[in-house]
C-alpha cells in the first residue's frame, strides 16, 4: 500500500510554486489553494470564479461528505493569487479550466498526472493530489502546534487519526526505531 506523504520542506514547496508558476498557472493556483486550504481536490476543482473572486472566505459543500464548509482564504498569499488569476474571468466559469470543450473543469486525473510529474522533477516519493492537503495540516501543525483546530478544520473524528494523516504519528514512529537500543536503561 502507497502513503500519500505531506511536502515538508517549505524551500522545496517554493519551488514546486515557482516551477508551477512558470509552467502553467492554472495549476499553480489550484495547487495553492490546496497547500493554503486543506481543501480536498474535488472541491478545489468545483470552485467557480463566482465563489473565490472578490471574497475573503470560500462557501461550498464537500463533495465526499456532503457537509456544508466555510473556509477563510489567507490574506497576504493566496488572495492576491485569487485575484490576479480571476481577472477577466465571468463569474460562473470554472475556476480551473479544462483545455477540453467548453466551461468544463479539469478533471482529478488531470491534477494527479500534475502532481505525479511535480514527484519526478523534485524526486519526491509518495505524493498524489491528497498530498496538497496533507501539506497544508502539516505545516498548520507546525505553525500553531493545536491538533484540536486541525481536527476540525479537516472534520476528522479524532486527533491521532489527525497526527497520522498529516505523517507525524510515524514521524515519531521513525525516531524511535532510529534511535532503539535494547541495552539503554
Amino acid at each position: 500500500m502507497n502513503f500519500v506523504m505531506p511536502i515538508k520542506d517549505d524551500i522545496m514547496l517554493e519551488d514546486i510554486c515557482d516551477y508551477l508558476k512558470a509552467k502553467n498557472p492554472r495549476d499553480y493556483v489550484w495547487f495553492s489553494v490546496g497547500i493554503y486550504t486543506g481543501l480536498r481536490i474535488s472541491d478545489i476543482l468545483a470552485l467557480k470564479v463566482i465563489d473565490v473572486k472578490d471574497r475573503s472566505f470560500i462557501i461550498s459543500r464537500e463533495i465526499k461528505t456532503g457537509k456544508a464548509r466555510r473556509t477563510a482564504l489567507n490574506e497576504k498569499k493566496l488572495i492576491p493569487i485569487l485575484k490576479a488569476y480571476c481577472s477577466g474571468r465571468r463569474p460562473h466559469e470554472y475556476l480551473f479550466l479544462s483545455n477540453r470543450g467548453s466551461n468544463k473543469a479539469i478533471s482529478r486525473f488531470t491534477a494527479y498526472k500534475v502532481i505525479k510529474e511535480i514527484g519526478k522533477v523534485f524526486k519526491l516519493d509518495n505524493i498524489g493530489t491528497h498530498t496538497m492537503r496533507k501539506t497544508f495540516g502539516f505545516h498548520h501543525y507546525q505553525q500553531y502546534h493545536d491538533v484540536a483546530k486541525l481536527m476540525k478544520i479537516f472534520n476528522h473524528d479524532d486527533q491521532s487519526t489527525t497526527m497520522r494523516y498529516i505523517g507525524l504519528e510515524q514521524d515519531d514512529m521513525d525516531e524511535t526505531l532510529k534511535n532503539f537500543d535494547y541495552k539503554r536503561r
